[in-house]
């Protein structure tokens, strides 16, 4: 497989700044020196400061949803015979034109497929959010995964229903979030909620860690599942596990209790931990670096 892959991503970008002015007094205005240099500052404070004008390329609500719906995908493990024996959620990250059509490449949790080559077959369901909610499953192939130090899998199948995430800003503490994923190997589920903790590491203190965290409420089968920036739609990291904490029954009948998910404590594997994965395993290409223009853009 070559080193270097490419990442397919549309972005719509509509810039109203240009609009009042027509053809030719544009033209005649960036033919000189000085006004181009007034546009140039002009179009430079506007992002610095955060004016109205940044926020009109800001997209809506429901462009939003949908950017990160599409990327979404449901991960499945089977027996030969199609028994089901385990599921989990995904996110695509990069597409490629290959022999057989389009390549998708999905990140996924690793504890979902471990163990899985030469005894149970790997699918991916695409485009779940769409009609009945049934989707386009297709057969896929674990390319790399681990569960130290990130709990991460690469998977690799091909359909014409795949659409690759963008890359989101960094987290901050309260940013608004969606968590998509597959609860109980059932339907898509899109779950809203805060950034409440952020990603830390101190050399030498592992232990002490934070990680990072979001009060999206999440069960079994979301791990994988993408968690994208609420107001751009770009993807931060993937839900790595939740904290529960055990209900115990009381009274006089046959004991039994139910683990509850924690509220906040939602944990997530952010956009550098998984570059560091990808990088270590020999598919960097997917993941670059979130252009330092579209961070300031992101963050108006």
């Amino acid at each position: 497989m070559p080193n270097t892959l490419t990442v397919t991503e549309r972005a719509k970008v509509r810039s109203p700044i240009a609009a009042p002015v027509s053809g030719r007094r544009w033209r005649c205005l960036w033919s000189r020196p000085m006004g181009r240099t007034a546009v140039s500052i002009a179009i430079l404070g506007t992002i610095v400061t955060g004016c109205d004008v940044v926020r009109w390329w800001a997209p809506t609500r429901d462009d939003v949803v949908e950017r990160v719906v599409s990327s979404a995908v449901q991960v499945l493990v089977e027996q030969q015979e199609g028994r089901r024996l385990r599921a989990g959620s995904g996110v695509v990250i990069a597409t490629r034109e290959g022999a057989g059509g389009t390549e998708c490449f999905v990140l996924t949790s690793a504890h979902t497929v471990t163990g899985v080559q030469g005894r149970w077959s790997v699918s991916v369901v695409f485009d779940r959010h769409r009609g009945d909610g049934v989707g386009k499953k297709a057969p896929a192939a674990v390319l790399a995964e681990r569960e130290t130090p990130e709990d991460l899998a690469i998977l690799r199948a091909e359909s014409d229903g795949c659409v690759p995430t963008r890359q989101g800003p960094p987290p901050r503490l309260g940013s608004p979030v969606w968590v998509v994923a597959f609860p109980w190997g059932k339907r898509m589920t899109l779950a809203s909620g805060v950034v409440s903790q952020l990603d830390v590491e101190i050399a030498g203190e592992e232990e002490t860690d934070a990680r990072l965290m979001v009060d999206a409420s999440v069960s079994y089968g979301a791990s994988g599942g993408g968690v994208f920036d609420a107001r751009s739609g770009g993807l931060i990291g993937v839900v790595e596990s939740y904290r529960t904490a055990r209900v115990t029954s009381q009274g006089a009948g046959p004991e039994w209790y139910i683990d509850v998910p924690v509220p906040g404590q939602t944990v997530v594997t952010p956009l550098a931990k998984i570059r560091r994965f990808l990088a270590e395993t020999g598919y960097s290409g997917l993941v670059g670096p979130l252009p330092w223009w579209r961070s300031m853009l992101l963050y108006q």
